[in-house]
């Protein structure tokens, strides 16, 4: 059997896009993008079929829909945030809070946009800089472990990534700790 993609869409719907009560244009926003995640878990489906017959002569073949895994359709999701298009919305229309007037000028705006794609009202803050008043801390000066067993080689590349994405470099610094092991001898 294949998937039941349908009843995960209809969860979603339920759960995710319930968060969003409010008229505004972030509002529809945050909707429109919540249904382009659905669509993006929809293109990333695989095809698997296998073969029946005498030594898998591929007589009879039985092929099903299956979920990608999670970093794939995270990897298709990145790409659409990167290729995401500000909308162009009419700014009188647009005002802060639960505005019927606002939601219909951003319902307008992105009217001609596709369901698949990411949509966004204002340019993100720069992450790698800190930044108070937002709450955000920068990546400069941040400690992060890329040595152990248990860390997944996208976890060892995570610190590197995040500096040379900031224009920043590794520095490593290795601490030699010595402690007691309150050890008694008998």
């Amino acid at each position: 059997c294949s998937d039941n993609v349908d009843f995960g869409e209809r969860i979603s719907k339920q759960y995710v896009d319930a968060q969003e009560t409010g008229q505004d244009s972030r509002a529809a926003v945050n909707l429109h993008n919540n249904a382009a995640g659905r669509q993006a878990v929809k293109a990333t489906m695989k095809r698997i079929c296998r073969c029946h017959g005498m030594s898998e002569s591929c007589s009879v073949q039985t092929c099903w829909t299956q979920l990608s895994d999670f970093r794939e359709i995270g990897n298709y999701l990145k790409v659409k945030y990167n290729q995401a298009r500000q909308l162009d919305v009419d700014k009188k229309h647009v005002r802060a809070g639960n505005s019927a007037d606002s939601r219909g000028a951003v319902v307008d705006a992105f009217s001609s946009t596709a369901q698949t794609e990411l949509i966004y009202l204002e340019d993100s803050p720069d992450y790698c800089r800190r930044n108070s008043s937002l709450g955000l801390l920068g990546t400069e000066g941040r400690e992060c472990l890329q040595q152990g067993d248990e860390l997944s080689q996208w976890e060892r590349w995570s610190c590197r990534r995040l500096c040379h994405e900031c224009g920043l470099r590794v520095e490593e610094r290795r601490t030699e700790m010595v402690s007691s092991c309150n050890c008694k001898f008998h």
